[in-house]
């Protein structure tokens, strides 16, 4: 049962590398367009007169989206992490 808990509730785990070990089969890419696509629905939702469904629905994106951006900038500075600059700002390998 307690794993149950921990993937209704992430945080009852409390540790980021837990999240990160889950959640790293899904892209930046995939998320950003979860993310959209729940606007898109959310939105599709609220039309046909389903207001609170297509709230929740489109609410979805704004933790998606920021996921996303999260782990772009992770990327990022993992790509980074060996990488130093000299005077002139160019890059070398260490």
């Amino acid at each position: 049962m307690e794993n149950m808990s921990n993937f209704i509730n992430p945080l009852l785990v409390g540790t980021t590398a837990h999240l990160e070990q889950n959640t790293s089969k899904i892209s930046a890419k995939q998320l950003v367009l979860a993310g959209v696509g729940s606007l898109i629905i959310g939105a599709a939702l609220k039309k046909t007169g389903h207001a609170q469904t297509g709230a929740f629905v489109a609410g979805l994106a704004i933790p998606l989206l920021t996921s996303a951006v999260y782990k772009k900038i992770k990327s990022k500075k993992l790509e980074n992490v060996n990488k130093s600059t000299d005077i002139t700002g160019n890059y070398y390998e260490h």
